[in-house]
């Protein structure tokens, strides 16, 4: 095993009440654009649409096509003016939704203490946001982009968890094999599902998503601290 895959909100970043944030993050967002004519139930509806959109698409396009092409549906060919409008709300207005975050100084230990063992580290968040708004979120989390060997963002990916596709198609982009990685998650449905592609994992338990009440005693598990511990006692992979 080489090569770490993190999850983002819940993980890196913690988020004790994800409602929050995600009303937080829709209040600015309708704020921003009420300007343009749309209302803040019919935007809420369409990016609701879309993001099922994604989380349901099958390879064929980018989740960024498969988002507009929904969201252009529903609120017709006039939002694709506003692409740039979103691009400058995740640049300023975006940032109201930090604060239902809170920074963790053991995620960037980790990932230090990984980058100074010589491991490989990708950030697997579920890529539903442009690459702005998860830049912005790893910033929030106290660290960079360039921690990262690959980000996912609806640019890059054409599948989203819990889809196991998702996961093949990072292992493809950095040239991997499951037994190479680990996966660290919050979310026993989306995160932990690695598994069954022979992935390991570890169930990161301080903003713990279980909505499927399933039994995660088989998953190896615990907070930042435990987490430390397995990557204290690794190999050093350095040169």
């Amino acid at each position: 095993m080489d090569t770490f895959f993190f999850d983002l909100d819940g993980t890196l970043l913690p988020m004790p009440d994800q409602e929050r944030f995600v009303q937080t993050y829709f209040k600015a967002l309708a704020l921003k654009l009420l300007p343009y004519g749309i209302e803040e139930e019919e935007l809420i509806k369409a990016i609701m649409a879309g993001t099922m959109a994604m989380i349901d698409n099958d390879g064929t396009m980018t989740n960024e096509k498969r988002f507009w092409s929904v969201f252009e549906h529903i609120l017709g060919e006039k939002v694709r003016e506003l692409e740039v409008v979103f691009e400058d709300f995740y640049q300023r207005e975006f940032i109201a939704a930090q604060k239902t975050t809170s920074m963790e100084p053991f995620a960037k230990e980790c990932i230090r203490l990984l980058q100074k063992k010589g491991y490989r580290i990708v950030l697997a968040t579920n890529p539903i946001f442009p690459r702005v708004a998860t830049v912005n979120r790893i910033r929030w989390a106290g660290l960079q982009s360039e921690d990262f060997e690959w980000i996912t963002t609806y640019e890059n990916s054409s599948y989203c968890k819990p889809n196991l596709e998702y996961y093949k198609e990072i292992l493809g982009k950095i040239g991997k094999t499951p037994q190479d990685c680990i996966m660290i998650g919050n979310d026993v449905r989306d995160d932990m599902c690695a598994a069954k592609l022979g992935m390991d994992t570890f169930l990161l338990k301080d903003c713990l998503i279980n909505t499927e009440e399933c039994d995660i005693t088989n998953y190896r598990q615990g907070s930042f601290p435990e987490l430390m511990d397995l990557i204290h006692k690794l190999p050093n992979r350095a040169n």
